[in-house]
């Protein structure tokens, strides 16, 4: 596991924004994990974010493109701290863009804020995480009616890789759709993978039972 994967599960673990013990998903299901980037609030906490998000896309990506696009409203603080940390710590200078749950009716009147996009545009959708694929569906159709970029690829922070209504992941189910790249910084497997390397030893108050608990879920719902 790359380095910068390690330095985000331990960023998380220290955050409290991976948590550990019993969470009632949307779904239903009973979640021995649950991830909540809304602990991520601080200047420092937010500056780290974009820095893994910008990682993950010089590593994933290596195609031009042109903006960065966080869909209101989580990810709109992602964009901009993706684009911060894409020119400060990798020299590239890219737009951002965020759309309007509503489309202001006075001033510019836009539904959309930062880059006015056009079918010239390569954007990298930026999100948290993915559980039914709405929000990325949603954004598909508000950048056709905003200038038609093409959408090159999404990051989001972590990959459950869960079944959703069907055998297949949402994002599994996304991709065949639409042909989208999603690369997530780190996925679930990853986070089980650090969680029982040997220099861990329980740290975090995480023992083997709920390591064993994440891979019994896992078994029952994860998908491959």
């Amino acid at each position: 596991m790359k380095e910068y994967k390690k330095e985000f599960i331990t960023f998380l673990l220290d955050s409290k924004a991976l948590k550990f013990g019993e969470f009632t998903l949307k779904s239903g299901r009973l979640s021995p994990y649950f991830l909540n980037t809304g602990m991520l609030h601080t200047g420092r906490a937010i500056n780290r974010l974009g820095s893994f998000y910008a990682s993950t896309i010089v590593d994933n990506i290596k195609d031009n493109y042109t903006a960065i696009f966080g869909p209101a409203y989580k990810g709109i603080p992602l964009a901009v701290a993706t684009v911060n940390a894409l020119y400060h710590e990798h020299g590239i200078d890219v737009h951002y863009t965020f759309n309007r749950k509503e489309v202001k009716d006075h001033g510019d009147m836009g539904l959309m804020v930062g880059k006015t996009l056009t079918a010239d545009d390569r954007v990298i959708l930026v999100d948290d995480v993915i559980t039914a694929g709405t929000a990325v569906r949603e954004s598909l159709n508000i950048l056709k009616g905003q200038g038609n970029p093409q959408l090159a690829a999404v990051i989001i922070s972590v990959d459950r890789m869960e079944k959703g209504t069907g055998e297949k992941s949402a994002i599994q189910e996304l991709t065949e759709s639409t042909g989208l790249r999603f690369y997530p910084i780190v996925n679930i497997i990853d986070i089980i993978e650090f969680l029982k390397a040997p220099s861990l030893s329980g740290g975090y108050g995480i023992g083997a039972s709920m390591i064993e608990k994440m891979e019994k879920y896992r078994e029952q719902y994860g998908v491959s």
